[in-house]
């Protein structure tokens, strides 16, 4: 499956601003919750979070 534009500026969103990217693929829910958190504990759990909810 190629990558779109939007996929494109998803994976940008999910590498500068985690909890952004996730809310654009996922919405409102359990993963975003999680990836705040995780953005909170540090910037880097919370980008391969993001990056994880991307590519599943």
């Amino acid at each position: 499956m190629p990558f779109t534009a939007s996929d494109i500026c998803k994976i940008i969103f999910a590498i500068i601003l985690p909890p952004l990217g996730v809310f654009l693929e996922r919405g409102c829910g359990a993963d975003f919750l999680i990836n705040i958190l995780l953005t909170i504990l540090g910037w880097l759990p919370g980008v391969i979070h993001a990056l994880y909810v991307f590519s599943s």
